[in-house]
């Protein structure tokens, strides 16, 4: 049973082939202190441009550890986390007991938000967050478009979704289902060796950067300077982070302007884009619903 009293459906669980992010993020959770949540907390400041969110309500789809939810709970909103995974939702409650027990405005749900009875009970908050969450669905479009009905008129829906590399994403799609493939005991072998790999071409872009700097008279340690800072900026941890990406499933991509039309058509502007530098990872929207859909009933559409 959960926070509310109800008790966690089959379809509320992932299917079988599904990455098993709440057994990933429950290692993770040991890692979880004061410095990782003030992290969280400055990202979300950041983004959302705010000091605040006092008198906001926030839904965490897809929440994960939690951290994020918690460090939405500590800027003052009123919080519902929700998680398919079991382990997930249970990640969720054990950090509240932890950083914000007896707390009754952060409420804790297992579900799917392609369940879209569970979408319409939840109702509707003024900060949607999910980050990297809807493109491991399997029905990732659909996902969007449940998620987006979920937004206040006036609120923000901050999604971040792979970056469509055409053949590269074809690659990781491959890499991705290996890592289904292998036996349980070869998965962390398997991740340390694709993690190697991507560290050793990010180390040498980066060396070739400071060399570059330093024949132009610049400062030569900034290019190192800008990747421990990415690597920092949300205080998740790079292994279990590169456990997520090596092992996520399923996985879809898109590009920047699939996403920003798709949402456009549902009565959502731009009010924030991050790219990933390199192509390489997840893009981040932040959009504004404030308008009426520009295409007749396309907020009911899944596509």
């Amino acid at each position: 049973m959960n926070e509310q009293g109800r008790k966690p459906q089959d379809s509320d669980r992932p299917p079988s082939d599904h990455f098993e992010f709440g057994a990933n993020w429950s290692r993770f959770l040991r890692h979880v202190d004061e410095n990782r949540i003030a992290t969280a907390i400055s990202s979300l400041q950041t983004m959302l441009r705010t000091e605040s969110l006092a008198g906001k309500t926030f839904l965490d789809v897809g929440s994960g550890s939690g951290l994020f939810s918690l460090a939405a709970h500590r800027l003052g909103a009123s919080v519902v986390s929700l998680d398919c995974d079991p382990q997930s939702v249970a990640c969720t409650q054990e950090l509240k007991r932890r950083f914000a027990k007896e707390q009754p405005d952060w409420q804790i749900l297992p579900g799917s938000i392609l369940d879209e009875g569970l979408v319409e009970s939840v109702g509707r908050f003024d900060v949607v967050y999910a980050w990297g969450v809807l493109h491991h669905t399997g029905e990732m479009w659909k996902a969007v478009a449940r998620v987006a009905r979920s937004v206040n008129e006036g609120g923000y829906f901050w999604l971040a979704i792979y970056n469509d590399q055409q053949y590269v994403s074809r690659a990781w799609w491959n890499i991705k289902r290996w890592y289904q493939r292998l036996p349980r005991a070869m998965r962390p072998a398997y991740v340390a060796l694709i993690g190697g790999v991507l560290f050793c071409k990010r180390a040498l872009v980066t060396l070739l950067a400071c060399l570059l700097r330093l024949v132009t008279l610049r400062n030569p340690l900034q290019p190192i300077q800008n990747w421990f800072s990415e690597r920092q900026s949300r205080g998740m941890l790079a292994w279990y982070d590169l456990m997520d990406w090596v092992g996520g499933w399923p996985f879809e991509v898109a590009r920047p302007e699939e996403v920003f039309r798709f949402l456009r058509n549902r009565g959502f502007t731009l009010a924030e884009l991050v790219t990933c530098g390199d192509g390489h990872g997840c893009n981040e929207y932040l959009f504004r619903r404030s308008a009426e859909p520009i295409i007749p009933g396309s907020e009911h559409s899944d596509r």
